[in-house]
């Protein structure tokens, strides 16, 4: 018997090939994305899974008054070891790490690499399994390092690579050789080695660091700290410790701002950023399950739509005897194959598509196969569920049609539930509109980003990180090496620099005025850069002069404002500034005003434009970057003779280099996946409506295919057949307009409220969109009463 089912079932699909295509890709379509976001979800859920004993490891965050002090998941250096050692009852262990960035070699390969150095504690704490090398003491040494297998095979084409050396440069322009004493299997995404922009693969012990070691100083608020509490600790029990140690031992201005606590490693990962990970998940969890029902929906539009045809045989079946329940599964059926094939499309096209959402999201979705068995089982029954919500409704209807009516071809039951699909229709219309502006502002405002004037010219500069020897005669040997750059004649300007404008700064401090009490400081965020660094990005000097830029004498004391820090220290005219003396934090000597610049954007517009404060290299014996600026034009020919240079000057360094274009667009990495993601949805929301009005005018013509006939009888034109069924969905259309663009406009407007420098929203945004859409609609409901229109009206009058 159900064999014969799915055999009948089978052949009223194939007779009707069109609506079972455009039914199949519908729910493919919806199952595709279901699937790759239950993927990612699922990936997300498992951050973190795999350390030791989640349920007792913690990360210390801070909460600064002043923001502008540290950064909310680092703490001060020594906090850690200091509450293991003098609260070893409450705290099992610790680890605490410093990211950096430094030029990795082996022989004549040259890489900058992501560092992290921290303790030794790190590969026994949390259990990362190896390769080769033993956790326990495989960073005691001070110069052993530890590597994943994929820089094992990167460095030395094979990940057989213990006892083996690699090359490091430090901090005072000295190279110091590390050996290899662990190597890690790959990484799973945690919160200890992804925690920074970029994941942590090579691992050195926070001992080894020659040039800067904050482990120890009070004063460093940028070490990243966790710690495991022992069984039956709290969070709660480490807050008078965590008091009692800031209060001993951090300096006044540090302990009047700071506030440190506990956050669980288990759920840090869903709520940092506010939270951004679980309003992502929760989000894409509801655009998926929508999607895979607004699809449900089109079959049972479309199933309706054509069931005209299968009331006669109903009818019979029932005449013959048929029960209901008999129907019902033989309906069922063809909802089951139509799903299951619709689940083998998906899983290729989930293939296919895996690699675009792991660019649109930023993160790894596993392929289908990988998750074998769990995701074998997880198709086949959201395929069975869909089934079952596709084929249910439109089997309960046409079973239940009187034998009477159905051998009739009457259909008075669907008739009466129109208002029901029609409400489904208009509420597929204000979603897709609604994404579609949202879509659309989101466009606009990425475009904002790189079309805004900046405050500087980052047209045709690229940027090198360099080695790092933070002695004063590193700065004087890497100043040589800058003035050797700007004698090419591809070169029009370069600047040596800790910072370069994406928004990383080296630090921050108070300034205030002589004479006032440092309490009434302002914190500005301090730039240490070179005195050519303002004519390569072209920054405008509204008074005095940047540094000695015009070939004038170096002066010690001399400190580059921005406009907005001499407005905060009640300088309202940039001259008035100019030659005045202030003080700075930390810093006995007073310091002189030499230039004030014009506002730029340093961070990103998230941000409103904060003060600035310019000190001379020299003075902060720190660096990171060669800025050049090169002619517009042939822009390889002037890499190309700065490799060939670098290559001569720095022979064992890495040469590589970013447009600065490119470091925006990494500035604003998280806009330009919400602008994919809003394509992607808008893409999917459009197929959606259209299979929706392919559904609901399938219906209409099936219904009305005699009324037609006698209209074309009494003169009507094809315009007004046409008219004739589109009239209601322009009612529709309306409709959704009048729900979609009050929502769109407050919640849009709410998001631009998140940037301090945004575009605005304009009616003329709606009324193209609206415009866009109306037209695409009345297209699709041409096309397809195309056939009902033309048709020879004495054969429409026959159709039964």
């Amino acid at each position: 018997m159900l064999e014969n089912y799915f055999k009948i079932a089978w052949r009223n699909l194939v007779k009707r090939k069109f609506f079972s295509l455009v039914s199949i890709f519908s729910l493919s379509a919806g199952m595709t994305f279901t699937f790759l976001i239950g993927s990612y979800v699922w990936g997300e859920l498992r951050v973190n899974a795999v350390l030791n004993n989640p349920d007792n490891q913690y990360i210390l965050q801070s909460k600064w008054k002043q923001p502008d002090l540290g950064i909310d998941f680092g703490t001060l250096g020594p906090l850690g070891k200091t509450l293991k050692e003098e609260y070893p009852n409450l705290v099992a262990n610790y680890y605490r790490y410093d990211g950096i960035t430094v030029a990795v070699s082996n022989g004549e390969k040259h890489f900058r690499e992501e560092v992290q150095a921290g303790d030794s504690t790190l590969l026994s704490m949390y259990g990362f399994p190896l390769v080769y090398g033993d956790a326990r003491t495989a960073l005691s040494q001070p110069n052993s390092i530890a590597i994943t297998e994929e820089k094992a095979v990167k460095y030395f084409g094979t990940n057989d690579v213990l006892n083996k050396n690699i090359t490091l440069d430090n901090f005072v322009g000295g190279k110091q050789e590390f050996r290899i004493t662990a190597v890690l299997k790959s990484l799973p995404n945690n919160s200890v080695t992804n925690l920074l922009k970029l994941p942590a693969e090579i691992f050195i012990p926070l001992k080894s660091l020659n040039g800067r070691n904050g482990s120890d100083s009070w004063s460093f608020p940028y070490m990243i700290t966790f710690i495991e509490l022992r069984k039956g600790i709290t969070p709660k029990d480490l807050e008078k410790p965590i008091a009692q140690i800031l209060a001993t031992n951090t300096p006044e201005n540090v302990r009047a701002n700071l506030q440190v606590y506990p956050t669980p490693l288990k759920t840090f990962y869903m709520e940092q950023n506010n939270g951004l990970v679980r309003k992502m998940i929760y989000t894409l969890l509801g655009v998926s399950i929508f999607i895979l029902l607004m699809a449900v929906v089109n079959f049972v539009n479309i199933s309706i739509g054509n069931s005209s045809s299968r009331l006669k045989e109903i009818g019979v079946r029932k005449v013959l005897g048929s029960m209901r329940k008999q129907l019902i599964f033989q309906l069922l059926a063809e909802s089951f194959i139509l799903a299951f094939i619709a689940m083998f499309l998906s899983v290729g096209f989930y293939e296919i598509f895996r690699p675009y959402f792991e660019d649109m999201l930023g993160k790894r979705i596993s392929s289908v196969f990988t998750l074998l068995p769990y995701s074998l089982i997880i198709i086949v029954l959201i395929a069975s569920v869909t089934a079952l919500l596709a084929g249910i409704y439109p089997a309960f209807i046409l079973s239940a049609l009187p034998a009477v009516e159905s051998v009739k071809g009457k259909l008075k039951s669907v008739k009466e539930n129109i208002l029901f699909r029609r409400m489904l229709i208009a509420s597929q219309f204000s979603i897709a509109l609604f994404v579609f502006v949202a879509a659309t502002l989101v466009a606009r405002q990425v475009s904002y980003f790189f079309s805004k004037d900046l405050g500087y010219n980052k047209e045709s500069i690229i940027s090198i990180a360099t080695p790092r020897d933070w002695t004063p005669e590193g700065i004087v040997k890497m100043e040589a090496i800058r003035d050797e750059m700007s004698h090419l004649k591809e070169v029009n300007q370069v600047s040596l620099s800790y910072e370069i404008p994406n928004g990383n700064f080296g630090g921050n401090t108070g300034l205030y005025k002589i004479g006032q009490d440092s309490t009434q400081s302002i914190y500005t965020q301090l730039l240490s850069t070179d005195e050519k660094y303002a004519d390569t990005y072209q920054l405008s000097v509204l008074a005095g002069k940047f540094f000695h830029a015009k070939e004038d004498a170096f002066r010690p004391d001399e400190i580059v404002l921005n406009e907005e820090a001499a407005k905060s220290l009640d300088y309202t005219n940039p001259t008035d500034a100019v030659g005045q003396q202030i003080r700075m934090h930390f810093n006995s000597a007073p310091l002189t005003i030499g230039g004030i610049v014009k506002n730029f954007h340093f961070e990103s517009m998230h941000k409103a434009i904060k003060p600035l404060a310019f000190i001379h290299i020299r003075n902060a014996n720190i660096y990171r970057f060669l800025s050049f600026k090169i002619p517009a034009g042939n822009v390889s020919q002037s890499i190309a003779a700065i490799e060939s240079k670098w290559r001569t000057l720095m022979p064992d360094t890495a040469f590589e280099y970013s447009f600065m274009d490119d470091t925006l667009a990494k500035l604003y990495k998280t806009e330009m996946q919400l602008k994919k993601a809003a394509n992607v949805a808008t893409i999917l929301s459009v197929i959606i409506v259209l299979l929706g009005i392919l559904g609901m005018v399938s219906l209409n013509v099936s219904r009305r295919t005699r009324e037609v006939g006698i209209r074309k009888v009494l003169g009507a034109s094809y315009t007004s057949v046409t008219m004739l069924f589109l009239q209601e969905f322009l009612m529709m259309i309306a409709a959704a307009m009048l729900t979609a663009f009050p929502l769109a406009f407050f919640s849009m407007n709410k998001w631009l409220q998140t940037y301090a420098y945004r575009v605005e929203i304009g009616w003329i945004s709606f009324a193209g969109i609206g415009i866009i859409f109306s037209s695409v609609v009345c297209l699709l409901v041409g096309l397809v009463t195309y056939k009902a229109a033309v048709m020879n009206p004495v054969k429409a009058i026959r159709m039964d």
